[in-house]
């Protein structure tokens, strides 16, 4: 079977993070590039993805789909680069805890404050999130207590946690505090990061 890596994205989607997490773990892999609409929707791309969207990858003949379940299985996969803590690990548990967090109840308060929805009080134990402000707080404490979410080095959870703190920032749709502009630069100088940027900035469509 062969193991060829293939990262199927858009410059101007959450493909950002996919090659992101690519570059950090450094096996060669191929790009295919998707123009948003008609191109997404082709029966050839829906049949390895009903969703029509992406990031997706192929690594032979494993599809996966949804960006942290993407920077999951990379990390498994490639377990030399040292993007996750082993099973059986400790760190394991803030590991899985903090990537899931963006992927859930951050992104929900996050898009549902973009979109003004406001969850009356008596019902916010029927969301996930609870409240925007509460996903801000325990954000703040996963960045604050230490270098990384999942203890002393960089793992995967923070190429996710790094990347939706880093977009909220860009368009303001995280408050500024400190602790994540500290966190954000921290994880983003990464030369992986860096290399993942230039990458697809040069593939962005030219400025009118």
């Amino acid at each position: 079977m062969s193991d060829e890596l293939v990262l199927y994205t858009n410059p101007m989607s959450r493909g950002r993070i996919a090659r992101w997490m690519l570059e950090e773990v450094g096996r060669p892999y191929r790009t295919e590039i998707l123009d948003f609409g008609p191109a997404m929707q082709d029966p050839a791309f829906r049949a390895l993805n009903p969703m029509g969207k992406v990031p997706m990858i192929r690594h032979g003949d494993m599809v996966v789909t949804e960006t942290p379940a993407i920077c999951a299985y990379l990390a498994d996969a490639f377990p030399e680069a040292g993007l996750a803590p082993a099973p059986g690990d400790r760190l394991r548990g803030p590991y899985y805890r903090w990537m899931f967090f963006a992927a859930g109840p951050l992104e929900a308060a996050v898009t549902n404050r973009a979109l003004g929805v406001e969850v009356p009080g008596e019902r916010r134990g029927m969301v996930g999130y609870g409240s925007y402000g509460a996903a801000m707080d325990a954000l703040e404490a996963a960045v604050s207590a230490g270098d990384y979410v999942a203890g002393d080095r960089f793992t995967a959870a923070d190429v996710y946690v790094g990347s939706h703190i880093g977009w909220g920032l860009a368009f303001g749709s995280i408050e500024k505090r400190p602790a994540f502009e500290r966190y954000h630069a921290r994880v983003s100088e990464r030369p992986a990061a860096q290399r993942a940027r230039a990458i697809d900035d040069a593939l962005l469509p030219p400025r009118a």
